[in-house]
């Protein structure tokens, strides 16, 4: 028989990561006075913002522009009828041009 001592894992979640950040000291006087002001840790401030952060993109396709995409949907006839015009406008040959 082997004799084989079993010791129990320590199964544990950590929930929370500590974490060192480099921010300029003007932002971090300006978060730790808005906190204070809040009445909640540093922490606190500092975990809300990145979640705020992280919550209002969609994701990293997510680019500043694209809110604007599809904006002028309306005009399509519009440009339609000014890309046609265009199109005839270039279509005609003046002749005295290529004389």
């Amino acid at each position: 028989m082997c004799n084989l001592r079993i010791t129990p894992i320590n199964m544990v979640i950590w929930d929370t990561m500590k974490t060192t950040l480099e921010i300029p000291d003007l932002l971090f006087r300006r978060a730790k006075s808005v906190a204070a002001q809040r009445g909640i840790p540093l922490r606190q401030f500092v975990t809300e913002a990145v979640q705020d952060k992280l919550s209002s993109s969609s994701g990293p396709s997510q680019k500043p522009w694209m809110k604007h995409v599809g904006k002028l949907k309306h005009s399509r006839k519009d440009s339609e009828q000014i890309n046609k015009r265009i199109e005839e406008a270039f279509e005609q040959i003046d002749k005295e041009n290529w004389e």
